[in-house]
This record gives structure tokens, C-alpha cells and sequence, in this order.
């Protein structure tokens, strides 16, 4: 299973769905980059759901990664995997991160003391001044904009980038916010995020570099309207009194 670092500054929690092929290079780019590093960390994989050999991938590469901790998540859904490692993860900052790597790692360091100092919920974005896209054809971009459009009226004003695949919170933070995430698709970034801010948390977009992936787990029509529905969802619970106070 992997062996916990005792109280890890940092964690990095990957949820893996039919990951096998691009899994491997990002884990080696990861422990590259973490053996130059002044703090200690562990790194969790989430194998949720696949059809194909991502769990055997990740738990090979234990044999080389002593820090790396691998969960099997039988049910598919990104949100339940994301909590389940978030919940499993011992780091002071824990680090939600794609498995292809659509940012480059190095850019965790943004997220984390000393780059970024009293902030609850650190939120990669693509929006920012200083943030750059690469290769994403514009139609994904309206797309998403429109979408975030609908979060920012619903659930969440002022964040401009709630669905980027990169988000760090402190150890508090998930211990508060994730035992009471509802959803478990592609919308539990906004619940969380809307959660977060609820309880009272500061909330902090990150400008990074990020890099279409053609080969991304988003089926865009289908995940789309889910994701509509579950924002009214999310809007529906806090009336009910679902997130407490």
C-alpha cells in the first residue's frame, strides 16, 4: 500500500480513471521534482473506476516511490475519489492534482508557503493575469467560460476558474469541508469551493501555465448538463441547511 511519511508538509492526490498510459511519466515528473525539494511529502493515487490496468500500473510503481500510497475507489466519479484521498491524505497542504499534468508541477510551489502565505484554498486558474493557455481550441474555451459563468451566479461570485484541476487546501480545511461533500462527478470542486467559503475559509485564485490535453476525461455535452443540474443541487443543500452553519 505505501508507507505514510510521518505528517507530510504536502500531499499530492491524484484521482486516476483509465490512467495506465499517462499516469507513469507524470508519477516520474512528480518524484523528480519532489527529491529536489526542501519539505517532505506524499503522494496518493485514486484509482476510480477503471477499465483498465491503472491499478496494477500505480501500485508497480510503488517498488520506486516509497511515498507513494495507492487507494482503490471502485465506484467511478472524480469527486468521490478526490475525497477519498483527501480525507486518506496526513500532509499540512494537500494538493488536488490531474493526472496528465496539464500543469507543470513544478508550479505547486505557488500554492504553498513561502509563494502563498494565509490562505485557506489555494485555486490554480487559467483566468488570471499572468496565466497562460496552451493549444486549447477556442471552442472548449467559450465552453468553459460559459460554464463558469453559471457558477460564478450561482454558487460561486468572483472566482473566475472554479473547475481547473488543480487546487491546494490546508489540512483544516479538508478535514472541515470534505466529510461534507455531497457530489461525487465533475461539480464537487464547486461544492467544495462553495463550502469552503460558507464555513468562513479564504478563497485564492493561483495564475499557472496550463496545456490542453486532447485526450481529456471531460465529455463535454454529457458532463456539461450534469454539472448544470448539481449546481442547483448545491444551491438546494444550503437552503436545506445540508453544509451547517
Amino acid at each position: 500500500m505505501g508507507e505514510h511519511v510521518s505528517k507530510p508538509f504536502l500531499s499530492i492526490i491524484i484521482p486516476a480513471h483509465n490512467e495506465a498510459e499517462r499516469l507513469p511519466p507524470s508519477l516520474e515528473k512528480i518524484q523528480a521534482f519532489l527529491a529536489h525539494q526542501d519539505y517532505s511529502a506524499e503522494v496518493l493515487v485514486i484509482e476510480n473506476g477503471s477499465h483498465d490496468d491503472t491499478l496494477a500500473v500505480a501500485q508497480a510503481f510503488q517498488e520506486r516511490m516509497p511515498n507513494l500510497i495507492v487507494l482503490a475507489e471502485i465506484q467511478r466519479g472524480k469527486g468521490l475519489a478526490v475525497q477519498r484521498g483527501m480525507l486518506a491524505a496526513q500532509g499540512e497542504y494537500r494538493f488536488l492534482c490531474d493526472a496528465d499534468l496539464s500543469m507543470p508541477i513544478e508550479q505547486v510551489n505557488r500554492f504553498i508557503p513561502p509563494a502563498l502565505y494565509e490562505v485557506d484554498v489555494a485555486i490554480g486558474s487559467r483566468e488570471l493575469p499572468g496565466s497562460v493557455r496552451y493549444d486549447e481550441p477556442e471552442y472548449r474555451h467559450l465552453i468553459g467560460r460559459a460554464f463558469n459563468a453559471m457558477v460564478r451566479w450561482l454558487v460561486l461570485p468572483g472566482i473566475q476558474d472554479s473547475q481547473c484541476g488543480f487546487k491546494c487546501f490546508r489540512a483544516e480545511v479538508v478535514e472541515t469541508v470534505f466529510p461534507l461533500q455531497t457530489l461525487s462527478g465533475m461539480s464537487f470542486d464547486a461544492e467544495v469551493l462553495f463550502i469552503a467559503r460558507k464555513r468562513g475559509y479564504s478563497l485564492q485564485e493561483v495564475a499557472i501555465d496550463w496545456y490542453f490535453d486532447p485526450d481529456s476525461r471531460v465529455r463535454l455535452v454529457q458532463d456539461s448538463l450534469q454539472m448544470g443540474l448539481d449546481l442547483l443541487k448545491i444551491r438546494s443543500n444550503a437552503r436545506r441547511g445540508r453544509y451547517g452553519a
